[in-house]
C-alpha cells in the first residue's frame, strides 16, 4: 500500500495543501516547530482515528477554523499482481462540535469506525519511546492503534467500555457519598453492561499482543547491533487466557472479590484499564533496565512488529511512516533500519535536515512556515518509482 495523495484543510498549521505522493521513499524535511509531523500525523489519523501526539481532535484543528478536513488517497497492491489495486479516497471532516464526518470514495459513512484499516500505516516519533520508558496508558494505546487495524470493530467496543467504565464509576462513587439500595441496584446493574465490553476489550488486546509477539523478538534483533533478547506479553488478571469467556469470568470474579475496595475507593479495580504490555529486554523489564539505545531499538521493534503483523494479515504491507526518527539514531542502527524495512511499499520520513536520512532515494519535500502557515515545495522531481539503497 502506499499513498497517492494527501489534502488537508485547516489541519494543524496548514491552511490549505495538496501533495501528490510517489510510491518508494517520501521524505519531509524542515527545521522544528515547521509542519513536517503535521503531514505524517493526517495518514496516521487516517488510519485509526487517533493522533500519535495528542489525545482527542480538538488541537488538530487549525485555530480560530470550525473544522478540518484531511483526505487521502491510497493505492493497495495486488497479490501476485505488479500493478496496483484501484485508488481508494478516504475523507474525515473533524468538527468542533458535533460528530466527525467520514467518507470513503466519496460515500459518507454512517460509523466513524468504518474507515479504519482501509488505510493502514506502522509510525514510529520520538513520542514512542514512552512505549518502554512511560506509562501503562501509553502501551496500551499502542497495542490498540494496532488491535484496531487487525479488526476495526475494537473501535466500537473500546468506545463501548469507556462508556461503562465512566458510568460504572459515577455508580461507585454515589455509594461512596450516598449509600443506599438503590445505588447498589444501578452499580450492579452497571456490573452486567461493563462485564462483557471489558472482557471482549481484553480479549481483542491478548490476541494483538500475542501476534506482535510472534515477531518482536526478531525485529529487535534486525535494528539493534547487539544480539540481546527482546520478549512481550500482555499483564492481565486473566493470566494467560484460552477463550473470551474464560475473560469474562475471570473479570466477574474479580469484581465481586473486589467490591468493598473498589465501593471504598470509588473506583473500578478490575479491568483492561489496569493491565500493562510488558516489555522484557534479557529478561529484566526494559522500562527500568534498558539504556536509552535500547530502548530505541525496542520502541523501534515494536513498532516494525506492528508493520509486519499488518503486512501478514492483507498480504499488502502498510505505508512505513518514520517521523524525526534517524536524527536520534546512530550510523549503525539507521543501516539496519534501512534493511529491516525493505519491504515496504512506501517509507514517509521527516527530517530537520537531509543529512540524517541516509541512501534515500525518493521525492524530497522542503517544508517552511510562513504567515498564513505551513507551506510545502518539492525539492526533487517528484516522481521516482521506488526506494532503495545504492549498492555498494
Amino acid at each position: 500500500m502506499w499513498i497517492s495523495r494527501l489534502q488537508v484543510r485547516d489541519f494543524r498549521s496548514y491552511a490549505e495543501c495538496d501533495l501528490e505522493l510517489a510510491a518508494g521513499a517520501v521524505v519531509f524535511v524542515g527545521a522544528n516547530g515547521q509542519g513536517k509531523t503535521n503531514l505524517v500525523e493526517a495518514i496516521g489519523y487516517c488510519s485509526a482515528l487517533d493522533s500519535h501526539r495528542v489525545h482527542g481532535d480538538a488541537p488538530l484543528i487549525r485555530a480560530d477554523a470550525d473544522h478540518a478536513v484531511v483526505r487521502t488517497t491510497a493505492m493497495a497492491a495486488v497479490p501476485g499482481s505488479p500493478e496496483p489495486g484501484r485508488p481508494t479516497t478516504v475523507e474525515i471532516q473533524l468538527n468542533r462540535t458535533g460528530s466527525n464526518r467520514v467518507q470513503i470514495d466519496g460515500q459518507v459513512m454512517g460509523r466513524g469506525r468504518d474507515v479504519v484499516g482501509v488505510i493502514r500505516s506502522a509510525l514510529f516519533a520520538p513520542e514512542h519511546l514512552r512505549l518502554v520508558k512511560g506509562e501503562p496508558a501509553d502501551r496500551r494505546r499502542f497495542l490498540d492503534s494496532v488491535m484496531v487495524q487487525v479488526a476495526p470493530r475494537y473501535l466500537g467496543v473500546r468506545s463501548d467500555f469507556e462508556r461503562a467504565l465512566k458510568q460504572r464509576n459515577a455508580a461507585l462513587r454515589s455509594l461512596v457519598t450516598a449509600p443506599s439500595a438503590e445505588a447498589e441496584a444501578v452499580l450492579s446493574a452497571w456490573d452486567e453492561r461493563y462485564v462483557p465490553v471489558a472482557a471482549e476489550l481484553t480479549w481483542g488486546r491478548v490476541n494483538a499482543a500475542r501476534q506482535l509477539a510472534s515477531v518482536v523478538s526478531e525485529a529487535y534483533q534486525q535494528i539493534s547491533p547487539a544480539q540481546d533478547h527482546a520478549v512481550i506479553g500482555y499483564e492481565t488478571a486473566s493470566g494467560d487466557p484460552e477463550s473470551l469467556d474464560e475473560v469474562m469470568s475471570v473479570i466477574s470474579s474479580g469484581l465481586a472479590a473486589r467490591r468493598r475496595d473498589e465501593i471504598r475507593r470509588g473506583v473500578t479495580l478490575v479491568g483492561p484499564h489496569r493491565d500493562d504490555l510488558i516489555l522484557l529486554l534479557n529478561g529484566a523489564p526494559a522500562r527500568t533496565h534498558a539504556s536509552h539505545g535500547e530502548s530505541w531499538s525496542f520502541a523501534l521493534a515494536l513498532q516494525l512488529a506492528s508493520f509486519h503483523v499488518l503486512h501478514r494479515i492483507t498480504d499488502d504491507p502498510p505505508v512505513l511512516i518514520l517521523d524525526d526518527v534517524f536524527a536520534e539514531l546512530d550510523e549503525q542502527r539507521r543501516e539496519r533500519l534501512l534493511d529491516a524495512v525493505a519491504a515496504a511499499e512506501q517509507i514517509l520520513v521527516t527530517a530537520a535536515v537531509a543529512a540524517d536520512v541516509p541512501h534515500l532515494k525518493g521525492q524530497v519535500f522542503e517544508v517552511a512556515k510562513e504567515a498564513g502557515g505551513s507551506t510545502v515545495v518539492p525539492v526533487v522531481p517528484p516522481v521516482v518509482p521506488r526506494w532503495n539503497r545504492p549498492s555498494g
